[in-house]
């Protein structure tokens, strides 16, 4: 498609929306400003550069697939993050997890990092206009075991919550480096794979931890918990629940973190957005498509994540809530599910954007149903790619999927020779 093409469609767009009181060019500032957190892992299928560590990853996680020219070392990882941002409009964030630290051939314990090792990320980062934000580690060591922050043996506790603490200093680090608050996520395995009868217990245990961990004032950074119904070879107890970690952020001022895979099948995520902002300052969204479990496939404009946007745009949340992304396949190029993920994204917080929300509203208080379900049927026709191509267009990235062609040739001329 041409450039002409894509403003003249962009024209028609702009005018069909402005019928219902919608103004595009508003909202194109509003997407420009949407700043996705990439996460690091989708490019090596969460291997890290650990030295010492030959634990398998385990904890409730699985990478599937053997697509080749996966991310070896930092340097590859860099390279594919920034051919990725190159394809993606707007400008956005990374996310990185502690096992991705600048380790150098060194061994580094997880309870001895320091933002020493993340040095040369917070100066790519600069180098990159790239803002990062952080996740400490608590899976794939041979001290993870089933249970970490909540393990009753208190050495194996007590080495979680230092490396925890050290994360948050890091993190820290970082926000101060970037002037611009790093967000921290917080998320543990802990739980158990058959029958147990000391779920108090561990709850207490894991309670006792973050209140340690938590106790140390960080005014650079953001903490944010995860909570998870289960995971694999932990089916059956989950000590950090939704209702755990609901309940702790609330009355502790914490972020929570919603992510779209860790609820029941029948659950809607996005039904906890103006369920849980009356009492909770801000969120985190990690954003990944489970197929009938936590799978973390690609995200893709599936209901549970378009849903998940509007309810946030609905409840006027702009401000209070933060994105990040959580996939990682290693069945496909990891460069495309980068970019097939974050546009899916993009796309489905654009359609948010551009409904008519005010005039929905409206009829809704007034009792006029049909048209409420009327009007939200027909924006689901309008032409809102129109206002996606001229966003693409504006930012200067391939528009539709002319990346595929840009990623091939990534694939002939870098990761096919690795």
């Amino acid at each position: 498609m041409s450039e002409s093409q894509i403003h003249a469609a962009y024209a028609i767009a702009k005018e069909r929306y402005a019928e219902y009181g919608v103004d595009t060019e508003k909202v194109l500032n509003q997407l420009q400003d949407f700043h996705l957190s990439m996460h690091c892992w989708q490019a090596d299928d969460v291997k890290g550069f650990e030295v010492q560590n030959d634990a398998e990853l385990g904890s409730g996680l699985a990478v599937t697939g053997n697509c080749p020219g996966a991310a070896r070392n930092i340097d590859e990882l860099r390279q594919d993050i920034l051919q990725a941002k190159s394809l993606i409009p707007g400008s956005h964030r990374l996310n990185l997890h502690e096992i991705y630290g600048d380790f150098q051939g060194k061994r580094v314990d997880r309870d001895e990092v320091t933002v020493d090792y993340f040095q040369s990320w917070i100066e790519w980062a600069k180098e990159n206009d790239t803002k990062l934000d952080f996740n400490s580690s608590s899976f794939g060591h041979p001290k993870s075991g089933n249970l970490t922050l909540a393990n009753p043996d208190e050495g194996l506790r007590k080495f979680w919550v230092e490396h925890t603490k050290r994360c948050r200093d890091i993190a820290n680090a970082m926000g101060e480096a970037q002037q611009d608050a790093c967000i921290m996520n917080l998320w543990v395995h802990d739980g158990c794979k058959d029958v147990s009868v000391n779920h108090a217990l561990y709850r207490n245990l894991l309670k006792q931890s973050l209140d340690e961990i938590f106790e140390k004032k960080q005014p650079m950074m953001k903490d944010c918990i995860e909570g998870k119904v289960f995971g694999m070879g932990l089916e059956s107890f989950t000590v950090g629940s939704h209702d755990f970690y609901t309940a702790y952020a609330a009355k502790n001022g914490q972020l929570l973190t919603i992510d779209t895979g860790h609820y029941h099948p029948t659950e809607s995520p996005a039904d906890k957005v103006s369920a849980v902002l009356p009492f909770i300052s801000e969120l985190m969204l990690h954003v990944s498509r489970p197929v009938r479990w936590d799978s973390d496939h690609v995200t893709i404009m599936d209901n549970t994540t378009e849903e998940l946007f509007s309810e946030i745009v609905r409840a006027g949340a702009l401000d209070r809530v933060h994105y990040g992304l959580d996939f990682f396949d290693g069945s496909i190029n990891r460069i495309g599910a980068y970019v097939i993920g974050s546009r899916a994204a993009q796309k489905c917080m654009l359609r948010a954007l551009l409904e008519p929300q005010s005039l929905i509203s409206k009829y809704e208080l007034a009792g006029e149903g049909y048209k409420v379900l009327a009007l939200v049927e027909e924006q689901k026709s309008m032409p809102w790619q129109a206002v996606y191509d001229e966003f693409c267009s504006r930012n200067n990235v391939p528009v539709g999927s002319a990346f595929i062609q840009e990623i091939d040739n990534y694939v002939a001329n870098v990761t096919s020779k690795r």
